[in-house]
């Protein structure tokens, strides 16, 4: 059988590459690759400041009659007043404000209190409230009649 297409094993050429990778083109390619990275953040800044100035430029004008204006009204600075806001306002702190709504529901929902003091209506803790519907039932109407077969 003749064996054409596999190469044969020549002595003199190893079975690996005999030359090695020089540090200098290794040192190039990351002096280039750090020149790179430079002008990268370089030219965002550049452009992320051209663009901040043509923002602020393009702002309209703040109405003369508005006081306590801060010097950038793209961002309203902490301490601002909110009264001067219309309605509705956006939420700052949405977890916050939803916490204190729990919080007085169910204080709400566990203490005593009036509902219309002159009407003499209260509301009771709803754990009392269910105590109190399982030991008296639930009311019903005077004028109505009781279902036929109902005791």
């Amino acid at each position: 059988m003749n064996d054409a297409s596999k190469p044969e094993y020549v002595a003199g050429h190893g079975g690996y590459e005999r030359q090695d990778l020089k540090a200098s083109g290794v040192i190039g390619f990351f002096v280039v690759l750090g020149l790179a990275v430079v002008a990268c953040v370089f030219g965002l800044r550049v452009m992320f400041t051209y663009l901040d100035h043509l923002s602020r430029t393009g702002q309209p004008p703040v109405n003369p009659l508005v006081e306590h204006v801060p010097a950038d009204t793209r961002h309203v600075p902490r301490g601002y007043p909110q009264g001067v806001f219309p309605s509705p306002q956006l939420e700052e702190d949405e977890r916050g404000q939803l916490n204190s709504v729990i919080l007085q529901e169910e204080q709400k929902l566990n203490s005593y209190g009036w509902v219309d003091e002159p009407a003499g209506v209260v509301h009771i803790p709803i754990d009392r409230a269910m105590d109190l519907l399982v030991q008296k039932g639930l009311p019903v109407r005077a004028g109505e009649k009781l279902a036929a077969g109902a005791p």
